[in-house]
């Protein structure tokens, strides 16, 4: 940056301040007292060296006085007769704190963190080291004499990068995304704009950002705070996870209302469950249990996995596998208690009640089982829950004891009294359920 000031006499004076390479490029002296002498470019490039290894940002200042009647400032003026160096000036502006744990936990979370920057190249990687960024800084004229191979594989070795024009931030974020990253880029100002909406994610700072950033930004950091990013992933991988859960809970759990249909159809058979009985399942269920996984809270080490791929399915095979041998369970146990209480000459509302019952109780089961999707946690703390979770299975146990006992809605769903004995070998067959999918997802971590 150079402006052009004036005395009351009208002489002119040009003063200057930028990068320490830049502006020793362009004197010819340096200020001592209130005269000159030849600039020692060996000098003043070691203390730029040393400030900068500090992680300080290093200016450097110069002026020259101009002719009388100057009033256009261009670029010749600066070059013209060389300027007089006046000094350095070191600028501190540590990391902050909860910058640096965030730093350490999206490392762990499988993030790559890099730090683009127009600083010196060690300005650049001293304030790298303090956030614990692997060894690697590369500068911009570095980057511009790579071809488009060495360009690629330097964006993908190093953690810094240091004196980059806006084109190199292009450039990186082409290249990251080329290898099959998925890039998210943090920015301010106007010239950070192309890079940000190049990215696969442009986030903006909310309180120093330009609007220009904040318009073509994704996300806008309302605190300006690298942490709240950390906090974002983890609140993503959270909602994602519980979308999961409810998808596999709920998927398993409704088409066995289907298959016992089907299944009586196809056999010949009477209906273990009514059309109405279905009804109130899923009318129930839906906003009772399969809610509850919605409000999940994180689950342990959820900043501990690498992201998922692109390409995985919702679903992976595993989970299709799980939902596929509950779907199963839930059918046979359903349909075994009613074939069992036929035989034993219970009337076909007790049985039909106690297979809907069945139905419900192996639902509960699998949902303490489907709040914990990778087998990370222990049985103690899944089967303790969460309060949605609890909240939700008493809202369906009194919901079921209404369906089984309250006279209005046994005429109205055909539902008989049920004895202690059935709700007993429920319970013990649901227990059982659960157990099964904890032994699966134990055997699918080893």
């Amino acid at each position: 940056m150079a402006t052009l000031h004036h005395d009351h006499a009208g002489h002119g004076i040009l003063v200057v301040k930028g990068a320490p390479e830049r502006v020793l490029a362009l004197c010819a002296r340096e200020r001592r007292g209130d005269g000159g002498a030849a600039l020692d470019r060996q000098r003043w490039t070691a203390l730029t060296a040393e400030l900068a290894g500090q992680g300080q940002r290093v200016l450097a200042l110069a002026m020259r006085r101009t002719s009388i009647g100057l009033s256009e400032l261009v670029d010749e003026d600066l070059k013209e007769e060389g300027l007089d160096l006046l000094g350095l000036c070191g600028l501190i502006d540590p990391p902050r704190e909860e910058a640096l744990v965030a730093v350490a936990a999206c490392r762990q979370a499988g993030i790559t963190v890099k730090m683009i920057t127009g600083d010196h190249a060690a300005t650049a990687a001293a304030i790298g080291r303090r956030f614990g960024l692997p060894d690697g800084v590369i500068s911009g004229p570095d980057l511009d004499r790579l071809d488009e191979t060495g360009f690629a594989a330097a964006a993908a070795s190093n953690s810094v990068f240091a004196r980059t024009t806006p084109e190199h931030k292009l450039r990186l974020i082409a290249a990251l995304q080329a290898a099959g990253d998925t890039v998210a880029m943090t920015g301010d100002g106007v010239n950070d704009a192309p890079a940000l909406k190049r990215a696969d994610i442009g986030v903006a700072m909310g309180r120093n950002g330009t609007e220009a950033a904040k318009e073509v930004a994704a996300m806008v950091l309302a605190d300006d705070n690298f942490a709240s990013i950390v906090h974002a992933v983890e609140e993503g991988r959270t909602v994602y996870d519980n979308l999961r859960k409810t998808i596999l809970f709920m998927l398993p759990t409704n088409g066995a209302q289907a298959v016992v249909i089907l299944l009586a159809v196809l056999t010949g058979s009477i209906l273990p469950i009514t059309p109405v009985q279905i009804l109130w399942v899923n009318m129930v269920t839906a906003v009772t249990l399969g809610l509850a996984l919605a409000f999940e809270a994180p689950e342990p080490g959820v900043m501990a996995r690498p992201p998922r791929p692109r390409d995985e399915p919702i679903l992976a095979g595993r989970l299709v596998r799980r939902m596929l041998v509950v779907l199963a369970l839930l059918v046979v146990s359903s349909f075994g208690f009613f074939h069992f209480h036929r035989l034993q000459g219970d009337g076909i509302e007790e049985a039909r009640t106690i297979a809907v019952n069945a139905l419900v109780v192996g639902e509960i089961f699998f949902l303490l089982s489907a709040r914990d999707l990778h087998g990370r946690s222990r049985l103690r703390a899944a089967v303790a829950g969460s309060r949605p979770v609890w909240l939700s299975i008493a809202a369906m146990t009194l919901l079921q004891l209404a369906f089984t006992y309250a006279p209005p809605l046994q005429t109205l769903f055909g539902t008989a009294p049920v004895g202690l004995a059935a709700w007993a070998a429920m319970v013990a067959v649901g227990a059982g359920l659960f157990l099964l999918m904890e032994l699966e997802k134990r055997s699918a971590m080893t």
